[in-house]
């Protein structure tokens, strides 16, 4: 089972524990170096990020925030700008918790999209749906709505000259749970190789409140299922995944399900098919 996990952990780039504080600030300050070297070498000024109210995009937030304000300090240029998004599907119904999360990171700009009515809009005109129960309707519109907020951060980067954030991680990455060229869609991704408990580590590090660390985490991509929690749609739970990819000791059927996930989602991890 470790070669297994040891094998998947590898391909995933994940990193090991934190061993101490001092571990946790060095990652802090390679990923915040490594979103500036990205900006700087694409030679545009700006990052633009979808907030959702979850720790990962909190995360990846603060990490994008800090960036951009060490750029500015250190080049004198005030031109760096980092631009939160809110992309709401009509009424989100946390949104509470989704702008506690862009009043703690304090970007240097605040947009909002709504995406229902184009997905709406979309999905009126899709022949595809027709004789298809509700439940299917609704699972493949939930990627629909990954992918429009996509659209919406590039169309939103393209007029800001500016570099999407994505904020995939280790723990997502071994279950395939993200939209394929939806939020698995973007130019940088500074959570890679991270499982869930570190980048709960690092939000804390920033001092985020606990409310919005621990918060259950969930795509919410579902009108028939809102609010789903993704351990539900795991099956496992996070602490299980970050204990298989840290090579730790897991339940044979948390092993087999992530085994399983893994294989069937490698499409997902890989650049189109191609001759």
């Amino acid at each position: 089972m470790q070669a297994v996990q040891r094998e998947i952990a590898e391909q995933l780039k994940v990193q090991p524990p934190f061993k101490d504080q001092a571990d946790l600030e060095a990652e802090v300050a390679r990923r915040v170096a490594f979103i500036q070297q990205c900006l700087l070498n694409s030679g545009l000024k700006t990052l633009v990020l979808g907030i959702s109210g979850g720790v990962d995009s909190l995360t990846a937030g603060l990490l994008a925030q800090r960036a951009i304000r060490e750029l500015r300090a250190s080049s004198g240029d005030q031109g760096y700008r980092f631009i939160a998004v809110r992309l709401p599907y009509d009424v989100q119904f946390d949104e509470h918790e989704a702008q506690a999360s862009m009043d703690f990171i304090e970007p240097d700009e605040r947009h909002t999209v709504n995406i229902g009515p184009a997905v709406k809009s979309l999905a009126n005109e899709v022949a595809a749906f027709e004789g298809h129960q509700a439940v299917t309707r609704d699972f493949v519109l939930g990627n629909t709505k990954a992918r429009m907020r996509m659209v919406a951060q590039y169309t939103i980067a393209g007029a800001a000259h500016g570099l999407v954030i994505g904020t995939d991680h280790a723990a997502e990455a071994v279950m395939g749970f993200f939209t394929k060229f939806g939020d698995g869609a973007c130019d940088l991704a500074p959570l890679s190789g991270l499982v869930k408990n570190q980048v709960r580590a690092i939000a804390r590090y920033f001092g985020a409140p606990e409310s919005l660390v621990e918060k259950i985490p969930t795509a919410d991509l579902e009108d028939l299922s809102p609010g789903k929690p993704d351990e539900a749609s795991h099956g496992v739970t996070y602490a299980e995944i970050d204990a298989f990819l840290h090579g730790q000791p897991v339940r044979e059927e948390a092993f087999k399900i992530i085994c399983n996930t893994y294989n069937k989602t490698h499409h997902k991890r890989v650049m189109p098919f191609a001759p």
